[in-house]
């Protein structure tokens, strides 16, 4: 087997992850920028405020996505930086960065696609309510239709949101991310809606306003449940358990109360129950907003869990002692991104694109220089034959983005965690491409044709 010719490889990253220059060329604070600030709140006691630097390493960085052989980039706009005060002053320094980005990247043969929003809030905005004040959908339209004047003659690729579940539900229902203040699921189900309305407002400008044709998706958190054993009762159960929502405060860690209004214009009957008394009174009418059409569904996925059914119910089945896990405490789920797909096609009838995929390994410079992170190497080789076969069966996924180019601030674990492929030593910033480069680009040259047998790590 093999990827068809039109298959679509990638690589992914966030603004706020690799940029640095939080503090220069006039760009304003994000929530991140704030939460950094905080004792103790970030491992090792960092920031983001240096990043990879890729501010002023923008074209090595360019090089190295070319020289990988991938067919696109995605990246994401920092608001702040374009907008330092969320709304108002433009400031066209920041647009000049995205501007050049774009150009080198199209000079290489590579295409932009550009995610509007990843997780950096502007402060200004926050101090205004944030995701709590419903006034946010005009901010947001006005920072999209800034780049939409700007890049859409360029850039045909557009991703709204990515990761509502985090940005908002890991961040205020867990309170673990910036800006880490806990609601009530009154307020919650108030930041979600708006975060909603919010990208339907932004596809619709999208659609309006662009110069050229353009695509629009978005990327959620896949949250993946596959059957334990492949009978049609776990097959059942495992589906029933990806399309529900959890009790307790993890309710928020869901697909269906984001995906269900997004796509299909209605909240699922299941979550109305919980929680219809904490939306607005307009809500049926916000749906006609929120459910703009899309071109593709993005799904971010890096592990699952399976699922058997007993006594008529789905239940999440324990695994052995010892089971592989990443650096990230994460189980290595290949069946995740075979049955995600399958599943999430199946519901909401889109296009899939995998926006992204990784793991973070156990990675240091060895004595004669190389990264040899054989670990990597293996976990995409076995991820990356499940969504063939998953493709091969016919599921529609048109590509895959690998979660992520460069060793980068991983949020809360600061940059003790290492996704890339190509490794960052963050005190010098110099770039060393792992053997998982070099491994990863002979794949795209091939279209991963005998995996996994002619990809072994050791080869």
């Amino acid at each position: 087997m093999s990827f068809s010719e039109s298959f679509l490889w990638g690589v992914a990253s966030s603004a706020y992850q690799i940029e640095g220059a939080a503090d220069v060329d006039g760009r304003g604070k994000s929530i991140w920028d704030l939460y950094c600030e905080q004792w103790g709140v970030i491992a090792d006691g960092h920031g983001g405020h240096l990043g990879c630097d890729h501010y002023y390493r923008r074209t090595e960085d360019v090089d190295l996505i070319s020289d990988l052989g991938v067919g696109a980039y995605r990246f994401s706009v920092s608001w702040p930086r374009v907008l330092p005060h969320g709304v108002g002053e433009v400031n066209e320094k920041g647009l000049a960065f995205y501007d050049q980005l774009i150009d080198e990247l199209l000079q290489r043969g590579i295409s932009p696609w550009l995610t509007l929003f990843h997780w950096d809030l502007p402060a200004s905005l926050y101090y205004r309510g944030g995701w709590l004040n419903r006034d946010i959908i005009h901010w947001f339209a006005e920072y999209t239709e800034l780049l939409v004047d700007r890049f859409s003659d360029r850039v045909q690729n557009w991703i709204t949101l990515n990761e509502p579940q985090c940005f908002i539900g890991i961040a205020h229902g867990l309170g673990i991310h910036a800006p880490a203040v806990k609601y009530h699921d009154r307020e919650i189900v108030r930041a979600i809606h708006h975060s909603l309305l919010a990208h339907g407002k932004a596809v619709e400008v999208i659609r309006s306003l662009s110069k050229k044709p353009s695509q629009v998706g978005w990327s959620p958190a896949g949250f993946i449940y596959y059957p334990q054993s492949e009978i049609t009762e776990n097959l059942e159960a495992a589906k029933r358990k990806m399309f529900s929502i959890p009790g307790g405060n993890h309710w928020v860690l869901n697909n269906v109360w984001y995906s269900d209004p997004a796509i299909l214009g209605a909240y699922p009957e299941e979550g109305l129950k919980r929680f219809e008394r904490y939306l607005p009174r307009s809500y049926p009418k916000d749906l006609e907003l929120i459910s703009q059409p899309l071109d593709f569904y993005g799904v971010n996925i890096y592990h699952g869990d399976p699922v058997v059914e007993k006594s008529g119910s789905p239940k999440k089945t324990h695994r052995g002692p010892g089971y592989p896990r990443t650096m990230m405490n994460w189980p290595i789920d290949p069946k995740a991104i075979y049955w995600g797909p399958k599943f999430l096609q199946e519901r909401y009838q889109l296009p899939i694109y995998v926006t992204e995929n990784g793991v973070a390994t156990q990675d240091w410079v060895h004595a004669d220089g190389t990264v040899p992170d054989l670990g990597r190497i293996d976990y995409l080789t076995r991820y990356l034959s499940e969504l063939q076969r998953c493709v091969s069966e016919g599921v529609d996924v048109r590509g895959y983005f690998h979660w992520t180019l460069l060793d980068n601030f991983e949020w809360d674990q600061g940059y003790s965690k290492r996704f890339g492929l190509v490794y960052v030593d963050f005190e010098t910033q110099e770039r060393i491409p792992k053997s998982s480069y070099a491994w990863f680009k002979k794949l795209i040259e091939s279209r991963a044709k005998n995996l996994p047998t002619e990809f072994s790590p050791l080869k």
